[in-house]
């Protein structure tokens, strides 16, 4: 028995857009349309995954809209929402060196330069100006993921962030 591939989340369905099967996809992709550049993805249903082809996709205003096949009209593609969609590992571009993917560094243990422990990364939150760590701990806190000023350090084989950061803050 070959084991489940390890998906990622990259977005859901969120709506419907027109008659002919189109869906609203909320992108968790940076670049947003990226998802759209995806033949397959796996959508979960019901708390099972199945592999599902894109017919077509694009940006729309500021989200993406995707036909996948089989979704003909507007009924097919109302069933779709709520559907969680996903990226096996393997199908992600290679990163350059000191470049993460979000979901490398989700659960990582986050401490100050002199070893105070912050907690862990729990998510990532787009802002306009930079991306920001959710780091629950006894409390929560929000550091700026701005390398050499706030992120001094990633240790992927150590599961640790090390950060310049007040701790009461």
């Amino acid at each position: 028995m070959s084991a489940e591939p390890e998906r990622l989340v990259v977005g859901r369905v969120s709506g419907v857009y027109g008659v002919k099967g189109f869906v609203r996809v909320f992108s968790e992709t940076e670049p947003r349309d990226a998802i759209a550049g995806f033949p397959r993805l796996w959508m979960q249903r019901g708390g099972d995954w199945q592999s599902i082809e894109v017919e077509d996709g694009r940006a729309h205003g500021r989200g993406v809209v995707l036909k996948f096949r089989g979704t003909d009209d507007r009924e097919a593609a109302h069933g779709l929402i709520g559907c969680t969609l996903a990226v096996e590992r393997d199908w992600l571009p290679p990163l350059e060196e000191g470049e993460f993917y979000w979901a490398d560094l989700q659960g990582l243990d986050v401490e100050t330069v002199d070893g105070t422990p912050l907690g862990r990364i729990e998510s990532f939150m787009q802002t306009g100006a930079n991306d920001v760590m959710v780091v629950r701990g006894e409390r929560e806190h929000l550091v700026p993921w701005i390398r050499g000023r706030y992120v001094l350090e990633v240790d992927l084989d150590a599961r640790r962030v090390r950060v310049d950061w007040d701790p009461d803050f």
